[in-house]
């Protein structure tokens, strides 16, 4: 049987997404997979050089690999209220981060490029893994950062103060959901496998939906946040809808997202279609 490689992060909303797929939990045909969990900005760095067979990746990291992989329609971090936040101590201003450094949760994060798309590039990035953020702001070594995951939930408990939301501020300018990650499968796959493990995946969320305590002992196993509260929180606002099947307003949101992108000279130009 072919064995695909499958990255995704640990974070509750991707365990929750996963384990039935993984477990065996669902028809998947004469597919298997062996996962490998890493943070997102690891999982955008291994898809750059083709580690892996299907991955989990920031929409930012997507503009630089539609020539090699192609989006499953499941799977999907997108929605309303739920984008990366811009926070900082309680005595900052956003007027006062001109030329200062933010800290990121990666260089090829969706996090990053609404950043650089609301404040033009102007500023020095310090570059973390998403959980060391927040402690780099109350140090002194960021005047702000911008937060993703369970960091959304936990901020206000170190002190720190929203500036911006940045899913809010892409939603007024564009009507869109924020779209945040998605799921590729690489191109050499063929058709026949990318839609039978697209299928497979949507089957694995579906059976997460109906049976929402099987996943529970993988999720805390695999949480940085583990408390109850914060964890059904993350999957709640990240599980939804446009993560069974992206739809029409979920592509015409990412379409929009990388075209503002290569405007920019963000991210390089294609006229590959993101789906099969």
């Amino acid at each position: 049987m072919p064995i695909l490689s499958l990255g995704y992060s640990p974070c509750p909303n991707d365990t929750y997404i996963f384990h039935a797929l993984v477990h065996g939990l669902v028809p998947c045909g004469d597919l298997t997979f062996k996962e490998r969990l890493e943070d997102v900005e690891t999982l955008n760095s291994l898809a750059l050089k083709g580690t892996l067979d299907l991955t989990k990746i920031s929409f930012h990291a997507l503009g630089h690999l539609r020539d090699r992989y192609v989006l499953l329609r499941s799977g999907a971090a997108l929605g309303r209220g739920c984008g990366p936040l811009i926070v900082a101590d309680k005595a900052t201003s956003l007027d006062s981060l001109v030329d200062k450094t933010i800290a990121i949760p990666g260089k090829l994060t969706t996090a990053n490029l609404l950043l650089q798309l609301f404040l033009g590039g102007k500023n020095k990035l310090l570059i973390l893994p998403f959980d060391q953020i927040i402690d780099a702001v109350r140090q002194g070594r960021a005047a702000a950062g911008v937060i993703i995951h369970e960091s959304r939930f936990t901020y206000q408990q170190y002190g720190l103060q929203q500036l911006v939301d940045l899913g809010e501020w892409w939603e007024k300018e564009t009507g869109h959901p924020i779209p945040l990650g998605g799921i590729l499968a690489k191109r050499t796959l063929g058709e026949e496998q990318i839609r039978q493990v697209d299928r497979s995946l949507r089957q694995s969320i579906e059976h997460a939906h109906a049976h929402p305590q099987e996943a529970v002992d993988y999720i805390r196993r695999h949480a940085q946040e583990l408390d109850d509260r914060v964890i059904r929180q993350h999957i709640n606002l990240y599980v939804n809808d446009y993560s069974v099947d992206l739809g029409q307003d979920g592509l015409a949101a990412i379409d929009d997202l990388l075209d503002r992108a290569a405007r920019a000279g963000i991210i390089p130009t294609s006229d590959l279609p993101l789906t099969l």
